[in-house]
């Protein structure tokens, strides 16, 4: 197993936690929580091993706006493509804007 931080700046919080996706063949699971205002960390535990700096890339591109939401992710992959991780990664955050969590 693989595991990689990686840290950025953000705007403020995001409104609520999110799940996207699930560990399986081929696809990951992204979990996010609200992070502190004006950071975004992103922990990724991968069954592939080498793909740091393909993790990197992909990530650094979707954070490259420090507008985005402060968030704190988990992602657990399972050979996702890169294309997986930024749609899973964009349905996490489209739930994270939605607003409070229901009861």
């Amino acid at each position: 197993m693989q595991r990689l931080s990686l840290e950025y700046p953000a705007g403020a919080p995001a409104a609520r936690r999110a799940l996207a996706g699930v560990v399986g063949s081929g696809d990951l699971e992204v979990l996010l929580e609200p992070a502190g205002q004006g950071r975004s960390t992103v922990a990724i535990t991968t069954s592939v091993d080498g793909v740091n700096d393909i993790w990197t890339a992909v990530i650094d591109r979707i954070f490259a706006n420090s507008e985005q939401p402060a968030v704190a992710l988990e992602i657990n992959d399972f050979g996702a493509t890169p294309a997986v991780v930024r749609l899973r990664i964009a349905q996490a955050m489209e739930q994270a804007a939605s607003g409070p969590e229901s009861a």
